[in-house]
Formats: structure tokens, C-alpha cells, sequence
């Protein structure tokens, strides 16, 4: 399997339209090759047109999945209109600049915010990642379970379903948020690199 030589990312996750961290991740975007942000660009729904149009100055290719804060549909839309450079991915991947990025939005497990969040269960989880290729880089807004999964009162909030893809795959890195007590979380599983971003950007060489 090809893949390019060198690639430089740019990472993100749970901006929750807070407008001073787009800026600063536009600023960032300018010395990388791709982009990749995992999730969370409003806030219950709230603020994604404003949020996606201050990061829309990204030009770079920009990998992004809606987080639990806006739905799939919202965030293509937006990004259609707001962000040419961005390609939403949930539940399917594409290649990126000669590399494999598989996508998987919202809070896995359902999340106990109720009927506003987007969530999806670990079965639902287990088939949106089928068809995700060996050696990708999977971009998933929940982390895996007992990785950048811990809340501050030590519960692990993580993904059983991404923990045995990662295990079966082997992705060669897993970008994730959701979890906001974790952000900067930078382990691995085996061979494969799994960072919590957080929203002030993360740049790393793939």
C-alpha cells in the first residue's frame, strides 16, 4: 500500500464556536498539508454557520465529522456553502493527498445529554466501520474506551466499537475530542497513535 512519504496535520476538535480559537487554527493551517478537525463546531446546534465560516480562510484539504453538537446533514450543508476545501466524512472514508481517512461523527456511546445530542450506539458504531481500510487514519469525535476518554472523575467515557476497530485495522493515527477533561491526550494502541486535540490545534507529521 502507496502512502505519501511525509504528510504534516493540522488537529482540532470541540471549537464550540468560539470564534478566537478558528482564528488561531487558520493561522496554523497555513504550514500544513492537510487539515482535520473531529467534531463539535456548535454548541447544541447553535453557531455552526459562524463557526464553519471562520474557518472557511482554510484553503488546505480539511477532513472533518460532525461531532455531537450538530447532525451530519447541518454540517454538509454548511460546509458546502461556507467551506469549499472541507469534505465531511461519517460512516465513509476517501482518500486524502495519497492517504485513507475514515470518518465517524457524533457521541458514541449515546451520551446522557438527552434528545438534542447526536448519537449513535456501539452496534450502529460497529457497521459505521466496516468498510474503514487497514492502515487509515480514522477521524471520529468519540475516543476510543480508555484512551482520551477520561472525564475528571476518572469515568471513561470511550467507544468499545472504535476500540476493537482500531485493534482489527490498525489505523496508523485516530484523532478524536468529545471528551474535554482529555484534550492533549496523546497515546497509542499497538502501533497506532490516538490524540485527543482539543481546540487549539495540534500539528503532527503523518
Amino acid at each position: 500500500m502507496h502512502y505519501a512519504s511525509l504528510m504534516k496535520l493540522l488537529l482540532f476538535s470541540d471549537v464550540h464556536r468560539n470564534l478566537k480559537h478558528c482564528k488561531r487554527l487558520v493561522e496554523l493551517s497555513a504550514g500544513v498539508d492537510v487539515v482535520v478537525g473531529a467534531g463539535d463546531f456548535a454548541n447544541q446546534h447553535s453557531g455552526l454557520d459562524d463557526c464553519i465560516r471562520a474557518l472557511s480562510p482554510i484553503t488546505r484539504p480539511s477532513v472533518i465529522v460532525p461531532g455531537n453538537n450538530e447532525r451530519e446533514e447541518a454540517l454538509r450543508e454548511t460546509a458546502a456553502r461556507e467551506w469549499p476545501s472541507a469534505i465531511v466524512l461519517h460512516a465513509g472514508g476517501m482518500t486524502v493527498e495519497g492517504v485513507p481517512f475514515h470518518g465517524l461523527g457524533g457521541g458514541i456511546p449515546v451520551t446522557p445529554f438527552g434528545s438534542w445530542s447526536y448519537d449513535f450506539t456501539e452496534d450502529q458504531a460497529r457497521k459505521m466501520l466496516e468498510a474503514c481500510p487497514t492502515g487509515a487514519v480514522i477521524v471520529s469525535h468519540s475516543p476510543p474506551k480508555g484512551h482520551g476518554d477520561q472525564s475528571a472523575d476518572g469515568v471513561s467515557h470511550g467507544s468499545v466499537a472504535l476500540l476493537e476497530a482500531i485493534e482489527a485495522k490498525r489505523p496508523r493515527l485516530v484523532v478524536c475530542g468529545h471528551i474535554h477533561d482529555a484534550w492533549g491526550y496523546d497515546g497509542r494502541v499497538g502501533e497506532t497513535r490516538i490524540i485527543n486535540a482539543g481546540p487549539k490545534g495540534v500539528v503532527v507529521e503523518l
